[in-house]
């Protein structure tokens, strides 16, 4: 089976497991967030590791790093949610905290991806 450039990624495998953490945590959540927080930060989370896909795929540096800005993008997205999340108590304050670490070191990982690619 082939292995694609974007699973060799750690930031690509960092975002499944943040994907993977928030099903986990909105499943917690009460049910009329079901169309709601649920689903913006479902669709967020897997955001991230969608555009990182999509972008390996594209030809040119410049449009690779577009890309990565959009999973940036969505890495924010994920962030504003979370914040408003705990301040709703819909998750424990350790809970945001591990997230939000984990959310942190994904956004550095892309920052750094995309000036490799302006760079090259």
């Amino acid at each position: 089976m082939k292995i694609y450039s974007f699973e060799k990624l750690e930031v690509w495998r960092e975002s499944i497991s943040l994907t993977k953490n928030i099903y986990s945590l909105t499943n917690s959540f009460p049910i009329n967030e079901k169309f709601g927080l649920i689903s913006q930060l479902r669709r967020a989370t897997v955001s991230i590791a969608s555009n990182l896909a999509e972008g390996t795929a594209r030809k040119s540096n410049k449009d690779k790093a577009r890309f990565i800005t959009i999973s940036y993008s969505s890495a924010m997205e994920v962030l504003n949610q979370l914040i408003i999340s705990r301040e709703l108590n819909y998750i424990s304050e350790k809970d945001y905290i591990l997230v939000r670490k984990k959310l942190e070191k994904i956004t550095n990982m892309l920052n750094a991806l995309r000036k490799s690619q302006l760079n090259a």
